[in-house]
């Protein structure tokens, strides 16, 4: 697993008691959904987005990838002077991939998945 900078709070990423059972039963699948999406929005709120979504998981990235061919123009046209503004972008830049799945007990699990630079 990748390390990754996120509040602290992030680990144990559990929604308000109010999502869950009063009687102490696991949650349901729509109590689950609830719980994912609860998770999924405190991380859209952070600047991340959803990539990829299913009942009990989802794939969430922050960062863009660069435009390789709009650079490679710029560096050609501006005489390979925009290859140094390229090249710092490149290595720069990140991709950061989440996955956070619901288990049967309503708990948020957390994976850092792949990630990239700009090269």
């Amino acid at each position: 697993m990748k390390h990754h900078h996120e509040p602290e709070n992030w680990s144990a990423l559990q929604p308000p008691p109010g999502y869950y059972s009063a009687d102490g039963r696991p949650p349901d699948a729509m109590q689950r959904a609830l719980i994912l999406d609860w998770a999924v929005s405190q991380r859209i709120a952070s600047g991340w987005r959803v990539e990829s979504r299913s009942e009990t998981q989802v794939v969430m990235v922050r960062g863009r990838p660069l435009n390789h061919v709009l650079h490679v123009v710029l560096t050609v046209f501006s005489c390979f002077l925009w290859g140094v503004v390229w090249l710092v972008l490149g290595v720069t830049n990140k991709v950061e991939r989440i996955v956070l799945t619901v288990d049967a007990m309503g708990d948020i699990v957390s994976v850092n998945g792949p990630g990239g630079s700009g090269f």
